[in-house]
């Protein structure tokens, strides 16, 4: 999918004059936000960015400070899983 933005040419300068890959900054954004909204993971953000590993994914997400969502439920479910497996 391509997306196309509209800017006022005074707001694109101040923009790229921040950011000279505007592009890939806004895309950048959009992933964060979806991952913050818990509307992609963070598999689905690096395969949107093209990043190479999870840890590249991991240090954009906390450079953000989006962070892991993971609750108190989550490790409870993780600690019995490793119980049921023999692992804890």
């Amino acid at each position: 999918m391509k997306l196309i933005l509209e800017l006022p040419d005074e707001i694109e300068e101040r923009l790229r004059a921040q950011w000279s890959n505007l592009p890939r900054h806004a895309l950048e954004a959009l992933a964060i936000e979806a991952y913050r909204s818990e509307i992609l993971t963070a598999y689905q953000v690096q395969q949107m960015l093209g990043l190479a590993s999870r840890w590249e994914t991991d240090e954009l997400l906390k450079k953000a400070q989006a962070h892991l969502h993971y609750s108190g439920q989550d490790l409870a479910e993780d600690l019995r899983t490793l119980r049921e497996l023999g692992l804890r």
